[in-house]
């Protein structure tokens, strides 16, 4: 994998961070985005700055994300491979009583932004006939009550598959990654059964692995049932 170019959104912690590590460790150069240009310094740090660009960077504004963009192909040239992975959680109280302004920010974080990174690096995809991976959820396989959140991510479900037909025959590969319960910041309290973080990592540097023939559509990760 070296020199391939994988660019990361919401890079600066959890799945974003352990994937940043893990694809490292294969070699990979790396674009980071996130909001928190702190916390990404302090990983671009950890791997090693030479092959790591830092973006702060929010997915909901266009112009943030074509200067992404811009950016990683003044750095290094290309873009091989994009993981949208940057998602906000929901506001407790279902659709009786949750925070609306919450679900505003949430919408617009997991559904738009994905979006709007998909528009921005899809011309240097078309390039490189890259690979697309996104962070679903198994929440948006489920119904369950009262959960914008899930909502979001059976959006994303269907952003996937309608991306997919998109790109049929343009060599360009889509993976729909979707954890189940994973123990990283994005909960107030950690899980008592959860996955962690570099499972996902791992399953995301799987599809990445493939030959080019081969078109991982969609990795399910649950944590295994605890014993009775």
């Amino acid at each position: 994998m070296k020199h391939r170019v994988l660019l990361i959104t919401g890079a600066s912690s959890g799945i974003g961070a352990a994937t940043a590590r893990a694809a490292a460790r294969e070699g990979y150069q790396l674009v980071l985005a996130a909001r928190s240009a702190a916390r990404l310094e302090s990983l671009a740090r950890e791997l090693g700055p030479e092959h790591v660009l830092t973006v702060a960077a929010d997915v909901t504004v266009m112009d943030d994300q074509q200067s992404m963009v811009e950016q990683a192909l003044e750095r290094f040239g290309r873009i091989d491979a994009v993981f949208a992975n940057a998602g906000r959680g929901g506001s407790p109280g279902g659709f009786s009583s949750a925070d609306h302004e919450a679900w505003r920010d949430m919408i617009l974080t997991n559904v738009y932004g994905v979006g709007l990174t998909l528009q921005a690096t899809l011309p240097a995809l078309r390039h490189s006939h890259g690979h697309v991976l996104l962070t679903g959820s198994a929440a948006g396989r489920a119904t369950i009550p009262g959960s914008m959140y899930s909502a979001t991510k059976w959006a994303v479900t269907g952003i996937g598959y309608n991306l997919r037909e998109e790109l049929r025959g343009s060599g360009i590969r889509v993976t729909l990654i979707e954890p189940g319960m994973v123990d990283t910041p994005f909960f107030d309290e950690a899980p008592e059964h959860a996955l962690e973080d570099r499972d996902i990592a791992n399953a995301v540097l799987y599809a990445l692995g493939q030959p080019a023939h081969v078109d991982v559509n969609e990795i399910l990760v649950r944590p295994t049932p605890p014993e009775e």
